[in-house]
């Protein structure tokens, strides 16, 4: 995985190199063949008159449908039929076997695991099922759809004139268009247009793509902003373009308001604001220990850009604000993650900095319950924080599982390793530990044992690998190379895992 900055860049560089090139094509098929070709794109005709029609329409009824918000609604069934209809009508890519919820949960615990002053907000979530309960194995995902701030909505609504209690359906251009007295089927019953919106278009938190500034400049009466949006959509201004939008990482919301002269139908809104994504996380419980129960380690996104605004991630700092005592019902639905649940046979070598310690939690939670009926195989964990103070992650937990035979101590062969990147003058990272005990993690390895490693995407499962090959070829005795065709033949024999992410 890329890192979020990484990606923007990467878009520019590959528009502002696209773009001369593109250019230079059509050029030479409009000599070859100009009336089959009688224009470039519609980026290199920014006064072109005609844009053409937006993919969808809107179909609006008369309807009376009582529309309970997501956040207060008590009748779950009346929640998740909106949500899959609001999905099923949506130009985004949502899966087809995710338009519906998997189930709701409720939260009942919102602990803070880092100090107020470190400069990080890690949070442990903990969810109990309200609907019918999802199984789950360690190692799996959730998704969880946010909500959006209603003040945020109504601000959208106010800027684009659009009636929040009206009724609509949305149906690709192609189609027939509806009758709204004609009866319609399950599939096709209006919503609200407030809960479409809430529910679909990601107004305040996502940026707009290239093309929704271009379509924005044919609908601007002011010239002022008509100009710069139509420099905005061309190959020459596609680095302000990006200075403007996505490296401050500006939202719908925010660039409407910047050009109040532009008043785009709701039909091409709905095509060109980025949809409402559910967000992922790993699962950090076990089933075993909590029973109709889910935890989550949710690190809260936030951020300063360039021009000194402040940024908070969607979904994390919404959950941040949830309360226990708050009756709120979360859509989720749950996935296989990139680390399979491995049978208590299996000998394990867990690296897992930061948040990156979250499925491992359920891990060696699931190993401590099957450790009460039979025989476990050992576990090496390396976790690695900033500062044993401040962001120790779930340290009584590791302890507890440390002392008294636990499933992480040396009586049952496991080891608990923690690198503290700051609290010395040189910097200690957890690869540097495996360095320390190479040779416990050599004998773990010719034992069978499996590798799982989670965390961000930067440069640490490189680095943890490249670590693990100089382990292999100095235990081993055996050249680099060797070291290197034997982790891959450990990853083939599928006892290599990583989940990493940005």
């Amino acid at each position: 995985m890329i890192e979020n900055k990484e990606i923007l860049v990467l878009v520019s560089r590959y528009e502002g190199a696209l773009d001369p090139w593109m250019l230079s094509l059509w050029s030479m098929l409009y000599q070859i063949k100009p009336k089959i070709f009688p224009r470039g794109p519609d980026f290199m005709n920014p006064d072109a008159k005609i844009i053409g029609q937006p993919k969808y329409q809107i179909t609006y009824h008369k309807a009376d449908i009582t529309s309970s918000n997501l956040s207060t609604a008590s009748d779950l069934k009346d929640i998740e039929v909106k949500i899959e209809r609001a999905r099923l009508m949506s130009p985004g890519k949502f899966s087809q076997n995710k338009m519906r919820p998997d189930c709701f949960l409720r939260m009942i615990r919102n602990q803070p695991l880092t100090r107020d002053d470190c400069g990080k907000d890690v949070r442990h979530f903990e969810f109990e099922f309200v609907s019918s309960a999802t199984e789950y194995e360690v190692g799996d995902a959730v998704e969880l759809l946010p909500s959006q701030d209603p003040e945020a909505v109504d601000a959208f609504l106010n800027r684009c004139n659009l009636d929040p209690e009206s009724f609509i359906t949305v149906h690709p251009r192609e189609m027939d268009k509806h009758n709204p007295d004609t009866q319609l089927s399950t599939s096709e019953l209006p919503i609200k247009l407030r809960t479409f919106v809430h529910l679909t278009m990601d107004v305040a938190s996502a940026s707009p793509r290239r093309y929704f500034f271009e379509v924005m400049s044919f609908f601007a009466t002011a010239e002022h902003e008509k100009d710069r949006l139509q420099y905005f959509a061309s190959p020459e201004g596609r680095d302000d373009l990006y200075q403007y939008n996505l490296k401050e990482r500006r939202t719908v919301l925010e660039v409407l308001e910047d050009f109040p002269s532009v008043q785009m139908p709701f039909e091409w809104l709905v095509q060109l604001v980025p949809p409402l994504k559910p967000r992922a996380f790993s699962i950090s419980s076990s089933p075993l220990a909590h029973p109709n129960q889910v935890h989550l380690t949710v690190n809260l996104v936030s951020w300063t850009t360039p021009y000194k605004r402040k940024r908070e991630g969607l979904c994390s700092s919404w959950l941040a604000s949830l309360s226990p005592e708050q009756c709120i019902y979360v859509p989720a639905w749950f996935q296989k993650g990139s680390l399979p649940s491995p049978p208590s046979s299996l000998p394990l070598i867990l690296v897992g900095p930061g948040t990156g310690c979250a499925p491992f939690r359920g891990f060696i939670e699931e190993r401590a319950i099957q450790s009460v009926t039979g025989s476990t195989a050992p576990v090496l964990f390396f976790f690695g924080c900033r500062n044993e103070e401040n962001d120790f992650l779930y340290r009584d937990f590791w302890l507890s599982h440390l002392q008294n035979g636990g499933v992480l101590s040396e009586a049952k062969g496991g080891g608990f390793y923690v690198a503290f990147s700051r609290d010395q003058p040189q910097k200690v990272y957890v690869q540097h530990k495996m360095q320390e005990y190479s040779e416990r993690v050599w004998n773990l390895l010719i034992n069978g044992a499996a590798v799982y490693i989670a965390g961000s995407s930067t440069k640490m499962p490189s680095d943890v690998l490249s670590t693990l090959e100089e382990i292999v070829s100095r235990e081993s005795g055996a050249p680099k190379d060797s070291a290197v065709r034997w982790l891959r033949a450990l990853e083939k024999a599928g006892k290599y895992h990583v989940e990493a992410w940005s």
